[in-house]
């Protein structure tokens, strides 16, 4: 149902002033920038890096200013490179940083404001919408059907619903906040609002905020060295300990036989130059700087330069389907009712024109949509009717929303009710997964098996599949929920997010590197194995899932 909304005064101006000069700003605290000087330093002990300067003194003290020289031209050409790639990522970090920096609105002494996000305080009043980033965790204190994309805490491509207060989940005020959870008043500063609209109060801000906690844990955990420098010190340490044990051997042996003891050290100063093999700290130092640098060329920074060890042994790489090998642009693929089925293709010649048999298919569609979609499945609704419908009588920007039924755990559909201007009775909208639809619709056994049949051959095409619905309503007392609507079922509507095309030879690519690759999503089966085939990804093994009541979990 539209929002009414609820005056809220929020903070007046000193109050948020002095809150802001007694607590920290809204701002995560940032990691330890990375100076030359600690690139440097972090350089220079590394054990290779150690072993090779060694090498090019012992050389210049042995008199062989030619390799001592060599070595030590390595040295300095590996601390510029060194030096000049990490220090270019650090300042392109640093510029990232800068630009990105979030806007909030809010309400202080009973004005709308828009301030920066780093100046928002607990207790403000905070005004969102679709596409907003909460900047702060706060308690919804009222919303029009409020969704959230809580990826960023949870992992969950899944919007969840928010609610205030007292009409969802949780009515204890002491009830813990914790992300993921649908019919909830939390929202929490990162996170995306997808749907809606709503006022909430900060609950918490920087440090104190869910996703501030999740960095302060991770500030605590100390850099561990990688596989290959462990490996790389314990050689030359063992190095080290034989050469100083046979020089030492030789030295006593050749002085106590000839009895010349400068002869001796230096023989013995000889035996461990020829023990410590010159070729391997060149390698080991040089060519991670040079793959650091070729990839910078591919514009991909590299912050520490022993992370390409660890991309060079990357035996297995783990992608989601959406936005990552697909390209997330939602396109009507085809449409399917009583009256047939219509594969559409925008970029075919002279198709301008719908058949009449999926007029109502896509009208309906639009309406069980918002006006101004945030969603990339009700945008392409919108695109299509633009594309067949405009200037017809099936699109309907003279009605008026008067009511609305959001997604609910029991129900993943959703139904907007219309007031036509040329009719009393009220036109009622429904679209959503296709069990919802078929639920609501109270079809019998032999019609919900063709439906599902029909399903799953979009499916098995990579498409996207939700069912359409429709029914009338006279009068303004509006039942408690859709189930109290005598809904007629539609048809079908099915969406393709084309896979990149690059996706394919990135996989072979990947394959003949010895490198396997696995698609975790979380779509319906069949979707997701016509996906992974297009991409060239080997469906094996049994198709297990973890159903649950809103979503499938591969």
């Amino acid at each position: 149902m539209p929002l009414t909304p609820r005056k809220f005064d929020g903070l007046s101006s000193a109050d948020a002033a002095q809150r802001l000069r007694d607590y920290d700003p809204n701002a995560l605290p940032d990691a330890q920038r990375r100076t030359l000087r600690l690139i440097l330093w972090e350089t220079v002990r590394e054990p290779m890096f150690l072993l090779l300067l060694s090498a090019g003194v012992i050389y210049l003290v042995l008199g062989d200013p030619l390799e001592g020289v060599t070595l030590f031209g390595v040295v300095l050409v590996t601390l510029a490179m060194t030096l000049y790639q990490e220090g270019k990522t650090e300042r392109a970090i640093a510029a990232l940083h800068d630009m990105t920096s979030p806007q909030a609105r809010v309400t202080r002494g009973g004005t709308t404001l828009r301030i920066d996000a780093r100046d928002v305080v607990v207790g403000d009043i905070l005004l969102l919408a679709e596409g907003d980033r909460v900047p702060a965790d706060a308690e919804l204190l009222q919303g029009n059907d409020v969704q959230a994309d809580e990826s960023l805490l949870t992992g969950e491509p899944v919007p969840v619903r928010k609610v205030p207060r007292g009409t969802g989940a949780i009515d204890d005020a002491t009830a813990p906040a914790q992300p993921g959870g649908d019919d909830l008043p939390f929202i929490y500063s990162g996170t995306l609002i997808v749907q809606g609209q709503g006022t909430a109060r900060v609950t918490a801000i920087g440090a104190h905020s869910a996703i501030g906690r999740i960095g302060s844990s991770l500030a605590g955990i100390n850099a561990q060295r990688s596989p290959l420098q462990l490996q790389t010190a314990l050689l030359v340490r063992k190095l080290a300990v034989l050469a100083l044990v046979l020089s030492m051997a030789l030295v006593g042996v050749y002085g106590w036989m000839r009895g010349d003891w400068l002869q001796a050290v230096l023989a013995g100063i000889a035996l461990a130059m020829a023990l410590l093999p010159g070729e391997y700290p060149v390698v080991m130092t040089i060519f991670p700087t040079l793959g650091a640098w070729r990839l910078a060329r591919e514009k991909v920074l590299t912050r520490r330069i022993n992370a390409i060890e660890t991309w060079g042994a990357t035996s297995v790489l783990c992608t989601d389907k959406t936005g990552t090998l697909t390209e997330n642009k939602m396109t009507v693929a085809r449409l399917q009712t009583a009256g047939g089925v219509l594969d559409i293709d925008y970029c075919r010649t002279g198709e301008s024109a719908l058949p009449e048999a999926f007029h109502t298919l896509v009208e309906l569609t639009i309406l069980a949509s918002a006006l101004d979609p945030f969603d990339p499945m009700e945008k392409a609704f919108h695109r299509l009717g633009a594309h067949f419908l405009a200037n017809t009588e099936h699109l309907h920007s003279n009605w008026t929303l008067a009511h609305g039924y959001g997604l609910t755990p029991a129900l993943r559909a959703m139904a907007q009710v219309w007031k036509a201007v040329d009719s009393e009775a009220y036109v009622v909208a429904a679209k959503g997964a296709p069990e919802a639809i078929i639920d609501l619709c109270h079809l019998d056994v032999a019609t919900q098996t063709r439906i599902s049949a029909e399903v799953d051959a979009m499916a098995k095409d990579g498409l996207r599949v939700l069912a359409v619905a429709r029914a009338s309503h006279t009068g303004e007392n509006w039942p408690e929920g859709e189930h109290n609507f005598s809904f007629e079922y539609v048809g079908l509507i099915g969406l393709a997010d084309p896979i990149r095309p690059e996706i394919p030879a990135a996989v072979a690519e990947c394959r003949e590197a010895g490198i396997r690759v696995i698609m975790i999503t979380g779509d319906y089966p069949a979707t997701a194995q016509a996906i992974a085939t297009q991409a060239g990804l080997a469906v094996t093994g049994s198709q297990c899932a973890v159903r649950r009541p809103d979503r499938h979990i591969r």
